[in-house]
């Protein structure tokens, strides 16, 4: 499962929206942590965003993305210096389905969150979420949980 505030969903939905027809991208910074089910299950814990310049350079900016190898590299520094992780990683599908494609399968880690939002005619439309199996045979999908902040 991956929980993220409905704020920070919106700021991903809204990032689709800004680039579209391109991709866009980013970096989900948070804490990973094993759920009470005792099922091997996990629950990655959003707690910041990190929006991302879609490198590309090539015609295919509209479904593909690419976050240079140092922006992520720097973005795990300052993760663990404020005692966090990367938890996984967003793009957009351009008038496409939030499901990964065999491209996303191929460039994907296990033990990662990827969350897709689908925007279509320019407006977000629906987004899900995925983890990568160990043996890098498929994509699973997880629940995507957005609790509302306490009342102050």
């Amino acid at each position: 499962m991956i929980e993220l505030s409905p704020g920070d969903l919106a700021r991903i939905r809204a990032h689709g929206e800004a680039t579209y027809p391109e991709e866009c991208c980013g970096i989900l910074i948070g804490r990973t942590e094993k759920t009470a089910s005792g099922n091997g299950a996990v629950l990655a814990r959003v707690m910041r965003l990190v929006g991302a310049e879609n490198e590309r350079e090539d015609e295919s900016r509209h479904n593909r993305y690419l976050i240079p190898p140092e922006v992520i590299l720097r973005t795990e520094r300052e993760a663990r210096a404020e005692g966090l992780d990367v938890v996984g990683y967003y793009h957009s599908h351009p008038d496409h389905p939030s499901r990964p494609s065999d491209f996303d399968r191929d460039h994907a880690w296990p033990g990662y969150s990827y969350l897709i939002v689908s925007v279509r005619e320019g407006r977000a439309r629906d987004e899900r979420s995925w983890r990568l199996s160990n043996d890098r045979s498929r994509f699973d999908e997880e629940p995507i949980r957005t609790p509302e902040p306490p009342p102050t």
